[in-house]
């Protein structure tokens, strides 16, 4: 089993069946590319307990998620996901839920674009530069240590 951060993002996207590993890849490595010093994260999907609780997902920067009790702790701001439907990048930590669908949908292309995710079956069906927009814009709140922003 891998041991760190980014040998468990390679075990990950290696499963990824061919087109959708190519997909996965190629933005891995552009967003690694802008944001060289910002945290990596890997989270499996599972809970405490082992459970399966959600996709498998790459993480990218880090900002202080905070709970309706108060409490927090760090989490990625830039998500990466397959799913068994393509893909799906998630925006975490934006104050303005609507900012995303407002900003991006109608230049996307075949996207669904909701408060904090942008879905699509592969790359080829959206302009990825405006993918990319979005991405830079949920990392400009990048607390990791290093931050390119």
């Amino acid at each position: 089993m891998p041991s760190g951060t980014a040998e468990q993002v390679e075990e990950y996207l290696a499963t990824q069946p061919g087109p959708k590993q190519a997909d996965l890849r190629h933005l891995h490595a552009r967003i690694l590319a802008e944001f060289p010093r910002s945290r990596l994260w890997f989270l499996d999907g599972t809970d405490e307990t082992g459970k399966v609780v959600a996709n498998p997902s790459i993480g990218y920067g880090t900002h202080a998620l905070t709970y309706a009790d108060g409490s927090s702790r760090e989490f990625y701001l830039i998500g990466l996901s397959a799913t068994t439907r393509g893909i799906s990048v998630y925006v975490l930590g934006l104050d303005d839920k609507t900012f995303l669908s407002r900003t991006y949908a109608a230049s996307i292309g075949r996207a669904t674009v909701t408060g904090y995710c942008i879905r699509f079956a592969r790359l080829a069906d959206i302009d990825v530069d405006v993918l990319l927009a979005a991405v830079r814009h949920g990392m400009a709140r990048d607390t990791s240590a290093s931050a390119n922003v």
